[in-house]
């Protein structure tokens, strides 16, 4: 991937969805009729107190020398939110990574979990649980979590990927009644970890898969959205109990760098607690791993 292309057209989209009032400019009568959306590149150095050919140079991708206090500057002049400005740094860091020659990803590719995990999963066997990795792959699943998102598991591409299902399995729009929401929160996901990790090569097959069947993604990838989505409600058709609502959690497993944990909760009483208690008493089987091949 590009990596100052990147940097500049995540600037040049965020530029352009904040006008001057939005910013607290007034804009000056002598300025004439404005030829782009939102804000200019004049304007934003002038928010974040740098010269119009400093912050010129930056979106253009040439981010060699540019400072965190630069890079926050830059990050309130656009208000971008916590996730967004994570991004920036993340995509600074790597160009100016690859500028140095440093091709090692930030989060390698772990290709077995340790049997800690399998552990811990199977001993959360009230609640669904499994842990992902940036890029979205389900690495592994307790029984009632393969229950839950039995057709994402079951779905015949593998490695089991959330934005996969989503995107190219015909069974995903009835699955996820929010179908809409769900795909761009996977893409806002994916585009954050290409900040993160750009060298990972399984990461760019992926969005190419993706961007070559259909423009449905590539839409909402051209949009650079980024976002931490670690905790929320999600809505699900289940082919075997039909409509259910739940809340989930999202922890980084800190010892295991690129990895992350995903509890599913719903309220004790309610009809979703009613129906995920029927999964429960259909699928006794032990905690098993998606196939990846």
């Amino acid at each position: 991937m590009d990596r100052r292309s990147e940097i500049r057209d995540f600037l040049t989209t965020r530029r352009a969805r904040i006008t001057p009032e939005q910013a607290g400019l007034t804009p000056s009568p002598l300025a004439g009729a404005r030829r782009v959306p939102g804000l200019r590149r004049e304007e934003v150095a002038q928010l974040a107190g740098v010269s119009v050919p400093y912050y010129t140079r930056l979106e253009r991708g040439d981010a060699r020398g540019a400072t965190d206090a630069v890079l926050d500057a830059i990050a309130s002049a656009l208000q971008l939110d916590d996730a967004e400005r994570a991004h920036l740094f993340d995509l600074v860091r790597t160009t100016n990574a690859t500028t140095a020659q440093t091709r090692t990803p930030r989060h390698p590719a772990r290709r077995t979990l340790r049997p800690e995990l399998w552990n811990m999963l199977e001993a959360m066997n009230g609640v669904p649980a499994y842990i992902r990795n940036g890029r979205l792959d389900l690495l592994a699943g307790n029984a009632l979590a393969r229950a839950l998102f039995a057709p994402v598991f079951d779905s015949p591409a593998r490695p089991v990927n959330s934005a996969r299902f989503t995107f190219l399995d015909p069974a995903a729009p009835e699955f996820y009644p929010d179908w809409d929401a769900v795909a761009d929160q996977n893409v806002a996901t994916l585009r954050a970890e290409v900040g993160r990790n750009p060298h990972d090569k399984a990461l760019s097959d992926l969005i190419g898969e993706l961007s070559t069947r259909g423009d449905t993604f590539d839409r909402r990838w051209a949009r650079h959205e980024v976002r931490r989505h670690r905790a929320g409600a999600k809505r699900i058709t289940h082919p075997l109990v039909g409509d259910m609502t739940f809340n989930y959690e999202t922890m980084h497993l800190t010892a295991d760098e690129g990895l992350y944990l995903i509890i599913c909760g719903v309220a004790p009483g309610s009809r979703d607690a009613e129906a995920l208690n029927l999964l429960a008493s259909w699928n006794t089987t032990t905690t098993t791993s998606p196939s990846n091949t």
